[in-house]
């Protein structure tokens, strides 16, 4: 049958350094958007940001610095990027209109990316533990979704990032891209109705 005939979905699941990253500086920092999305675990964390135009600028540039590591392809710069100096190669950012973060940014490079290198390697020791299970757990809430409205699922695309975050839970942090605390991935009996609102969404 051909690609055409029957549609596919295609699910990656990753704990990106890149993304890691700017939760770190996020929480560092103490910038508070998107208000809804939890702390990590383990990282430190600035008590709020005022509400001055200066902590407002930074929220600003770090929203759109979120909006590229979440999710490159869909927000372009307009400008070249640049790597941040110390991260390697785990941030960027484009060279003009991030001065403010950029600076800011630079004493939490080493911390960081030591942050971020030990949650991606943890995710990957345990995704690697239950390779099976990744497939078999979208596999079986779309099966679900298709006997619930009695036709196959759409085609669609979703990026799962896989976070060591302070709450359980699912939140969308771009158009294709959603956030699971790894505790919850982990849970076969609460990920399934955990997923299920996610793929009825989508297929």
């Amino acid at each position: 049958m051909s690609g055409a005939e029957r549609p596919e979905w295609v699910v990656r699941e990753d704990a990106s350094t890149t993304v890691l990253v700017a939760l770190f500086v996020r929480q560092a920092l103490g910038i508070r958007a998107p208000e809804e999305l939890p702390h990590l675990r383990g990282a430190p964390a600035a008590p709020p940001a005022g509400d001055d135009d200066d902590a407002r600028l930074l929220q600003r540039q770090w929203l759109a610095y979120w909006a590229m590591a979440v999710e490159p392809q869909a927000h372009p710069s307009p400008v070249p990027l640049d790597l941040v100096g110390g991260y390697e190669t785990l941030a960027v950012l484009p060279v003009d209109g991030f001065d403010e973060l950029r600076a800011a940014m630079a004493p939490l490079a080493a911390d960081a990316v030591a942050f971020a290198r030990w949650a991606s390697d943890r995710y990957t020791m345990q995704a690697r533990a239950g390779s099976a299970s990744s497939y078999r757990a979208y596999a079986s809430a779309i099966a679900e979704h298709e006997r619930r409205v009695g036709r196959r699922a759409h085609s669609f695309e979703l990026n799962v990032q896989v976070l060591p975050l302070t709450q359980r839970g699912v939140w969308w942090i771009g158009s294709l891209t959603i956030a699971v605390t790894d505790g919850l991935r982990g849970d076969v009996a609460a990920f399934d109705p955990a997923i299920q609102p996610i793929i009825a969404e989508l297929a």
